[in-house]
């Protein structure tokens, strides 16, 4: 219901958008002033910003998935649109400040103006693209206080935010895969956000399955769902699924099974009879047969602490209680450390740990950017990566 309710504020966005470009366009040029060519312009940019919901209606197969990567594009190409013409109205309001600055707002500084602004956002929307598809290898070390007989030391991979479906596909899944084989890891844990809501929005589930099968590791892999891991319809980042329980398709279950991951539902595993991983539901949305998740303090009661426990969780939150309950490590996701500039900045207003490494009391908090992407089709100012993290046990 919010989708019907911020539709009008799309709807005004973009049109204010059109008539700042129609204006400077026809100040660029007389002949582009001219009626038919702004009705034709006026028809090109609609179905831009309106691919998403166009999108939404048609299958995503064939040009109905064009449509619905059409529109991801288009998100990020508007968030920059709308920052140029907030600057714009800046810089008018600074110059009205400043005495004698007057005489520099004119036709030629307005077409000036635009045509950087035109060249901006498309290299920035050209490099957000490829900066998406470029994953990252982000290392880290780790010393945690307890010991075992048997191992001595970890190497763990930490991937996140997936989002397989009309942006994330075989060719990422692929690149992904051959940097977790590089790394020669003992274990593979994602924090969920595998699938990108939709199952059908798989480009070649079988393939994909194949893909992770063939990730190399002397423990397995282990995943816990995140927010994204249900089965709604999305617009917009807005869910049309009513009130009911949000839980994973039956086929995303299946699919796990198929490429070899060990799904923890508020459960756990004993490794080697050395080290502990317990896949927490997410914090939102629990999923199918849970309706409240374990506090804390439930994760570890049944535990034996004298052996490292480490939690995937998809969301970081409740680092303090995690630490006091006596987690050694919790490895993150759901972030994308704000995916396109200026969201890198205003993340960390919203998370203890938006992005990166923290120290929790005895508990190491890791918190990765992801590996694939919700939304825009791009990452300005942010990274996809893997994070191999090696663990000293003393």
């Amino acid at each position: 219901m919010i989708a019907l309710f911020l539709s009008p504020v799309y709807i005004a966005l973009n049109v204010y958008i059109l008539w700042w470009i129609l204006k400077w366009m026809g100040e660029c040029h007389g002949l582009l002033r001219n009626k038919s060519f702004k009705i034709a312009m006026s028809v090109i940019y609609s179905a831009f910003a309106f691919s998403m919901v166009i999108g939404f209606f048609m299958p995503p197969t064939g040009i109905g998935r064009l449509v619905r990567m059409t529109g991801n594009y288009w998100l990020g190409i508007m968030l920059y649109m709308l920052l140029s013409i907030a600057v714009l109205h800046l810089l008018g309001f600074v110059i009205k400040k400043i005495p004698r600055t007057q005489k520099y707002v004119n036709r030629k500084s307005f077409v000036a103006y635009g045509a950087v602004c035109a060249v901006l956002i498309t290299v920035t929307g050209a490099y957000g693209v490829i900066n998406a598809h470029n994953i990252k290898t982000n290392r880290y070390e780790i010393a945690v206080e307890k010991g075992s007989a048997r191992i001595n030391e970890l190497n763990v991979v930490l991937i996140a935010d997936l989002h397989m479906g009309y942006n994330i596909g075989r060719r990422s899944m692929r690149d992904m895969a051959n940097l977790i084989n590089a790394e020669n890891p003992d274990a593979v844990v994602i924090a969920g956000d595998i699938f990108d809501n939709e199952y059908k929005a798989l480009d070649n589930p079988d393939e994909l399955a194949e893909i992770f099968r063939g990730i190399k590791t002397k423990y397995g892999i282990y995943a816990c769902y995140g927010n994204h891991d249900v089965a709604e319809r999305l617009l917009a980042g807005f869910t049309f699924s009513g009130d009911a329980k949000k839980q994973s398709d039956v086929r995303m279950d299946e699919w796990l099974k198929s490429a070899g991951i060990t799904l923890l539902r508020d459960e756990y595993v004993l490794i080697d009879d050395s080290f502990y991983i317990y896949g927490r539901p997410d914090y939102q949305k629990p999923g199918r047969g849970i309706d409240k998740r374990k506090t804390p303090q439930e994760v570890t009661e049944n535990l034996d602490k004298s052996k490292p426990i480490i939690v995937i969780d998809h969301q970081p939150r409740e680092l303090g209680e995690l630490a006091d309950a006596g987690v050694d490590v919790d490895l993150c996701g759901h972030t994308h450390d704000g995916q396109v500039f200026p969201g890198n900045l205003t993340i960390k207003l919203m998370w203890e740990n938006a992005c990166g490494y923290l120290k929790k009391g005895n508990m190491h908090n890791i918190v990765t950017s992801g590996v694939g992407l919700f939304g825009p089709n791009m990452r300005v100012g942010t990274d996809a990566e893997i994070c191999p993290i090696h663990i000293v046990f003393k």
